[in-house]
């Protein structure tokens, strides 16, 4: 009998053994997922993997980018880094940083040309270029859009650097709840239809349209994601490492916009900037 029991609580310790060593694997594993995000990865392959030849030469295609200047560090900005649209009539990026509260020019290579102090205003988190040299800036925990005009000199060039107040811009509050650190993180303007696009916080972080497509920027999930108007799911490109060429993941992508030639542009905190190509095949 004393056998018998010892033989059984062998088997048993052996077992329990096992089961403890595969219950960390699976919780391993759970982490992983969770930490790389590798179940949205795969949610999205899934969904775009089996119309590629159909959207691949009609949509931006977002696979098809590779990083060519990878986390540029802004010169003259600590922090803060946040918002980035492209102006077609200037030819430069303006981006915004919310402490200070600044709007910066930025050429293609990510270089500060004019920064302009945003005086009055509170939370600067996004902004868009709506044409006829306006911009439209977005405070997060106001919730209000802020319609600002370009500052432009006499010769027709951006004017010198100079604060710009709040009170003599026309601002629209939008109220979609109560004000916190929640509110609006994301704008993109349509030309050709005249349509803002707004998003909140968390996720997306930010939301681009072009060419009738959205392109959205989810920090969280370290994605870019391509929709059509109607919500379909057309292609997606992880900022992780690794992935477009990226040496190391961007961190904390807060803005993203792309030019008139094709170029995607990217932000991120603190102070970071990126420029992605498409590849041609």
């Amino acid at each position: 009998m004393y056998l018998l029991a010892k033989n059984w609580l062998g088997r048993t310790r052996k077992t329990s053994a096992w089961m403890w060593a595969l219950l960390c694997l699976v919780l391993l594993t759970v982490f992983q997922v969770r930490t790389h995000h590798l179940d949205d990865r795969l949610y999205f392959w899934i969904k775009t993997s089996w119309h590629t030849d159909d959207w691949q030469e009609r949509s931006v295609w977002l696979p098809g980018y590779r990083v060519e200047l990878d986390a540029k560090a802004v010169s003259g900005v600590d922090s803060n880094l946040s918002g980035l649209t492209f102006d077609p009539d200037l030819n430069l990026l303006w981006a915004v940083t919310n402490g200070p509260n600044e709007l910066l020019a930025l050429s293609r290579d990510g270089d500060v040309e004019r920064r302009y102090s945003l005086d009055g205003f509170h939370d600067v988190e996004a902004v868009s270029y709506a044409g006829n040299g306006q911009l439209v800036i977005a405070e997060e925990r106001r919730q209000s859009l802020v319609i600002v005009d370009v500052p432009i000199a006499e010769d027709g060039k951006l004017s010198p650097d100079r604060p710009l107040s709040r009170d003599q811009y026309p601002a629209l509050t939008l109220a979609l709840g109560k004000e916190d650190n929640k509110g609006l993180e994301g704008l993109a303007y349509d030309l050709k239809g005249d349509r803002l696009f707004v998003t909140k916080e968390r996720d997306p972080r930010q939301l681009l349209e072009v060419s009738g497509h959205l392109i959205l920027l989810s920090d969280e999930s370290k994605l870019l994601i391509e929709m059509t108007d109607e919500g379909k799911v057309v292609s997606f490109r992880s900022l992780a490492r690794g992935f477009a060429g990226l040496l190391k993941g961007i961190p904390q992508a807060e803005g993203v916009t792309i030019d008139n030639e094709g170029y995607l542009y990217v932000v991120s905190e603190p102070n970071l900037f990126y420029r992605f190509t498409r590849e041609r095949n």
